[in-house]
C-alpha cells in the first residue's frame, strides 16, 4: 500500500509540474528545433500562420509547428512571452494597441504602426513587420433585403432602427474597451435594444440564415462575398487601422536572423481583395487553410523576387 501511495505521490508531482512548464517564469515545452508559429480562430489567421510556415520551410532546413485556436490576441501575447511561440503570424495594429498596449485608439495607419512597433519592441523586446498589405477592420454587415428595406448605407443609418433589429457580434468586441461596444455607444450616440454575443465565425451564417439582422464582422471575410452581405459604411470612422502584421520574438530572430529575411519576403505581397479571396477559397469552397496557404505561395513562387 506504501508503494502504491508513493508512486501516486510521484505521479501527481510529475503531471503538476508538466502542467506548470508553460506558466510565465518557468520554463517551456516547446521544442527547440522547432519553430513555432501562432495562428488563430479565424480562417485568416490560420492561413497567415501557414504562410509564414511554408515560407521557412521553403527557404531553410527549419521545421515549423503551428499553433492554432488560440481566442485572443492576449493568449497569443502570452504564448510569445512564456516562448511557447517564436513567431504569431496575424497580429492586428488597432488590436494591440488597445488590448496589449492598453493604449487610446490611434486612426492613422502609419502611426498606429509605428507605435505599436516602437512600443511591443520597448516593453516586450518583440519586432513588428511591416504589414502584409491589407487592413482588416471590423464591419457592419446586413442582407442586401435589410438594407434596401431601411435604406441602410452607412452605420448612422442604423440609429433609426436600433429598437427593431437583432444584432450579433463578437462575443469580446461587447465589453471591449477602445474600439469596443462602450466606445460605439460613446461615438456614434445609440445602442442596440438585442444584442446576441457569439463566436466571430458564426454571424455570417446567422445573419445570412435571417437569425440576425446586423452583424459585425471582418472586412477581409470571403463570407461577405458568398453570402452576399452589404457592408456599411464606418461614416463617423470609429474603428482605428487594423494592419495585419507579424510579431517574433527578437530573441528568437537574433537566433536565426534568416528566417527573418524570409518572412520579409511576405511584406506588402497580400491586399484586401486577394486575402477576401483567400478566405473566400476557405470559408465558402471548404478548402483547408494550410492548402490555401501552399497553393497561394506556389502560385506566387514563393515571391522569389521580394
Amino acid at each position: 500500500m506504501k508503494k502504491i501511495k508513493n508512486l501516486f505521490l510521484l505521479l501527481f508531482c510529475f503531471l503538476f509540474l508538466t502542467g506548470c512548464s508553460s506558466l510565465p517564469g518557468l520554463p517551456s515545452n516547446k521544442d527547440s528545433d522547432v519553430i513555432s508559429i501562432t495562428g488563430g480562430v479565424t480562417t485568416e489567421s490560420q492561413i497567415l500562420a501557414s504562410l509564414a510556415s511554408g515560407m521557412i520551410e521553403h527557404y531553410t532546413d527549419y521545421r515549423t509547428s503551428i499553433i492554432n485556436n488560440l481566442g485572443t490576441a492576449q493568449i497569443d501575447q502570452q504564448a510569445l512571452l512564456n516562448g511557447d511561440a517564436d513567431i504569431s503570424a496575424a497580429r492586428y495594429t488597432g488590436t494591440d494597441i488597445i488590448t496589449i498596449l492598453q493604449m487610446d485608439a490611434i486612426k492613422d495607419p502609419e502611426e498606429a504602426f509605428e507605435v505599436s512597433k516602437n512600443e511591443v519592441m520597448a516593453r516586450y523586446n518583440q519586432y513588428r513587420f511591416p504589414p502584409y498589405g491589407f487592413d482588416n477592420t471590423f464591419v457592419f454587415l446586413v442582407r442586401k433585403d435589410t438594407a434596401q428595406e431601411y435604406n441602410l448605407e452607412k452605420v448612422s443609418d442604423l440609429e433609426a432602427i436600433a429598437d427593431q433589429v437583432t444584432v450579433g457580434t463578437d462575443r469580446p468586441w461587447i465589453t471591449r474597451a477602445g474600439d469596443g461596444y462602450p466606445g460605439f455607444i460613446q461615438e456614434y450616440g445609440f445602442e442596440f435594444d438585442k444584442m446576441l454575443p457569439m463566436q466571430i465565425g458564426l454571424v455570417y451564417d446567422a445573419v445570412a440564415a435571417d437569425r440576425v439582422d446586423v452583424v459585425l464582422g471582418y472586412s477581409t471575410d470571403g463570407r461577405i462575398a458568398s453570402n452576399n452581405l452589404v457592408m456599411l459604411e464606418d461614416d463617423k470612422q470609429f474603428f482605428p487601422p487594423y494592419d495585419a502584421t507579424m510579431i517574433a520574438n527578437q530573441s528568437f530572430l537574433d537566433q536565426y536572423p534568416e528566417a527573418k529575411d524570409v518572412l520579409d519576403r511576405l511584406v506588402d505581397t497580400i491586399d484586401t481583395e486577394t486575402m477576401q479571396e483567400l478566405n473566400y477559397e476557405s470559408d465558402n469552397n471548404l478548402v483547408e487553410p494550410s492548402i490555401v496557404a501552399e497553393q497561394f505561395l506556389e502560385e506566387n513562387d514563393y515571391f522569389e523576387d521580394q
